[in-house]
Order: C-alpha cells, then structure tokens, then sequence
C-alpha cells in the first residue's frame, strides 16, 4: 500500500507540476501586460498635466516659464522650444519692470542716531527695524514672508562696516560665500552681481561689468546689459544707484560697486512692475538703504516646496515696507544665499556643497 502511494504521488507530481509552471506563466504575464497599463496611463496623464500647464487656459504658469527663460543668458531656448515668438513677445509685454530714470542723490541719506527707549513709530516694519536685538547694535534679522515666499531681511545699521569681496581667484574661477566669509572674517555676507554663466555650468570667474573694491576697478568684463547699473557705496557710507561710466563712478567717490539691477527704488520712487516684472519667480537677492542709513540686505528662499520664491514686485513691496529710498536686485536663483557668523542662514539651492555655488562677488559686513 505504501509503494502504492508513492507511485500515486510521483504520477501527480509529473501532471501538477507542469501546471503550476503553465499557471504561474499566465499570472505574470497578466502581471506584466497590468504594469504596462499603469505605465502608459500614467504617461497620458503626465503628457496631459505638461500640455495644460504649458498650453491651458491659465497662464500664471507660461508667465513662470518664459519670463525664467527669457531673462537667462544661455537659457532662452527652454521658452523657445514650446513657444512661438508671437506668445513669448505677448508675455513679454505683460511682465516687464520699468525703472526710474534718473540716479539716486546720495544728499537724501541723512544718518541718524535713534533714542532707544522710543515708543511710537510709524508702522509695525519701522519697530522691527529700530527695535534692535539686546546686545547687538550691528545688526538684526527679521524673517519676511509673503504669498509663495519666505526669506530674511537683515538691517545693518553701521553701512561704514559693508564693502564688496571677491574670490582669491578673480577672472580664474569663483569661490563658495562660506570660504569668502571666512577668509574676510565677515560677520554677515550675501551674494552680490551676476556673472557670466554659460549653460549655468560656469566656474563663477567672470563678474558682469565692473567691480570696484576700495576705489578702484579690479574686474570690468563687458557682458550683455543685466539692467540697473552700479550699485555702491560712496566713501561716505551713501548707497548709490546709477546708470552711469565707470569713470563717473569712480569720480564721485564710490568705494565699493558692482553693476547688476533692475533698481527697484530710486530716491524713494519705486520702480513700474507689471506682472512679475519679467523675471519669473525664483530665490532672489537685494540690497537697499533707508533715508537714516540703515542698510537692508534681503535674501529670499526659492524653488521649495514651502517658499517658490519672489519676483520684482515682492522685492519691491519688500523694500518699500522697510522703508528703503534706494534699493535693487542682486543675482538670484541658485547664486541666492545668507551666511551669518560662518553659518548658513538660508536655504541655497546650487547642487554644490550645502547647496552652494561657486560665485565671483559678495556683499559683507566686516
């Protein structure tokens, strides 16, 4: 009986087994035909979403897009790929900025010595300006927020103890805000002018247009104009924003400049921004200075889930709540960062080491 079974159970095996390999066959290509399914709808729908967003009905998005295109140096072609001339020049139209034509007079900064046991202001931006940190009368960070952005203005109040530095590497190739924070003992130190960046891939050598650095000119590579013009100080501590020559600049006493913009407020009147100005929304930088002296310097986050970033017109209103009579762009996007006592403040975004990019100038308080 038990040879029997043994029989029996080897005849089953010759007919189950087979089955079970026919069976579990058919259970994966059912499988496979089932993820192919899920593969190609989830294309049509991702192709979907991509030809709404780039060619439906709200245009917030192709806003975003071209004017982020349009205003790069070597990216122009990520508008021109999707878009005719027709609807890049339509959006164009629709978000440009229109600075004020004339230079700032430095005669409007009068410095100022604050009481400070003052109590009334004129509005809640005024108080956190002048109500400085206990034990700290150099500076104050106040974190700013808006729709889509969130970043950090910093009030320097001594603008005697703000100048420009470079890399070590000038013309060669740029250097990390931390290193040059370091090497400068700079207390605070943002990123300054633009550069020239092709396929955003540059070693951050070559700054656009001049840069002076204690009266005298030590870069002056001709670029396509960025707008604006230099942005400096005068050796009497005066923020100064002019569309001027580089011999003019040094004439009138500028210590410390480079040239970038657009300038956002001169002498107090703000700058014409229609829609985001042209130049999309992204982590952003600014410098600014208040009719008393104090000098703003304004980073914002950008291309995070909890801040996208700003555009000309949230630096703007920035500024102007603040109380800045002369303020303008500096280079954003990835270039955009705040080191604070060596440490990084911000959020940078570069794919360098902790989100940094090599850059050629910066703004720091020694």
């Amino acid at each position: 009986m038990l040879n029997l079974m043994n029989k029996n159970d080897n005849f089953d095996k010759t007919i189950i087994m087979p089955s079970i390999a026919k069976e579990l066959k058919i259970i994966k290509r059912k499988e496979s035909k089932r993820i192919e399914k899920i593969i190609i709808t989830l294309i049509i729908i991702l192709c979907a979403f991509g030809l709404f967003l780039f060619y439906g009905p709200i245009g917030s998005f192709r806003n975003f897009w071209i004017t982020s295109a349009m205003t790069s140096m070597n990216h122009q072609y990520l508008a021109t790929w999707f878009y005719n001339d027709k609807v890049i020049n339509e959006v164009l139209a629709n978000n440009h900025i229109i600075e004020v034509n004339e230079n700032s007079n430095p005669d409007l900064i009068n410095f100022k010595d604050y009481n400070t046991n003052q109590k009334i202001y004129k509005n809640e931006y005024e108080k956190e300006i002048l109500t400085k940190d206990k034990g700290n009368d150099l500076y104050k960070v106040i974190e700013v927020s808006g729709s889509g952005y969130q970043g950090y203005l910093v009030a320097v109040y001594d603008p005697s103890r703000i100048s420009i530095a470079t890399t070590a590497y000038l013309g060669k190739k740029g250097e990390a805000i931390t290193t040059v924070a370091k090497r400068e003992n700079a207390i605070i130190a943002i990123n300054a002018g633009g550069f020239y960046d092709p396929d955003w891939n540059s070693n951050g050598a070559l700054p656009h247009g001049t840069v002076i650095k204690d009266g005298q000119i030590v870069s002056d590579y001709e670029d396509a104009s960025m707008g604006g013009g230099f942005v400096g100080f005068t050796k009497d501590n005066k923020l100064v924003l002019g569309k001027m020559s580089k011999e003019e600049a040094i004439n009138m006493g500028i210590r410390d400049a480079i040239e970038f913009g657009p300038f956002l407020i001169v002498n107090g009147k703000s700058s014409f921004v229609k829609g985001n100005g042209g130049w999309g929304i992204a982590p952003r930088t600014a410098i600014g200075q208040r009719e008393d002296g104090i000098v703003l310097l304004l980073v914002i986050n950008g291309r995070l889930a909890s801040s996208i970033g700003a555009d000309m017109g949230d630096l703007t209103e920035i500024m102007e709540n603040y109380g800045a009579i002369n303020a303008a762009n500096m280079d954003g996007g990835s270039s955009s960062a705040l080191v604070i006592n060596n440490k990084i403040i911000n959020h940078p975004v570069a794919a360098g080491t902790n989100g940094l990019r090599d850059i050629p100038t910066f703004w720091i308080v020694k």
